[in-house]
């Protein structure tokens, strides 16, 4: 069975080339449009791993990687961002975070991420 991995993001075109590069590399992907839905969907499933968009509306992904990470302290989180880790609150993102994917990434960044982490 396929490990499953959450994409939140509250653009639905950038949530849809990560399921679709994670289902190249033969993971299965859920998606939520903001981190209330995904922690929903995080205490109903197990997920190998979460992959968030850092600026969303109503949460934050730093926001949601405090929420995750306090719940469920093992669960690696990847921030993405279209800025750089220096640009956002990078103490936060460098502590807590798992990993980080600058916006655009390629495949060749989601398998790296793939095998180092899982």
């Amino acid at each position: 069975m396929a490990k499953s991995i959450l994409i939140v993001d509250d653009n639905p075109n950038m949530s849809s080339l990560l399921v679709e590069m994670l289902e190249v590399f033969q993971y299965e992907a859920q998606r939520a449009n903001d981190g209330h839905e995904a922690l929903e969907k995080i205490e109903q499933n197990d997920f190998a791993m979460v992959i968030t968009d850092m600026r969303m509306p109503k949460m934050t992904g730093l926001e949601l990687l405090h929420a995750i990470k306090e719940k469920k302290p093992n669960l690696p989180v990847i921030m993405i961002s279209g800025y750089s880790v220096e640009e956002c609150d990078s103490d936060q993102v460098k502590t807590k975070a798992d990993g980080f994917l600058n916006k655009p990434f390629m495949m060749a960044d989601i398998e790296k991420l793939l095998s180092e982490i899982l």
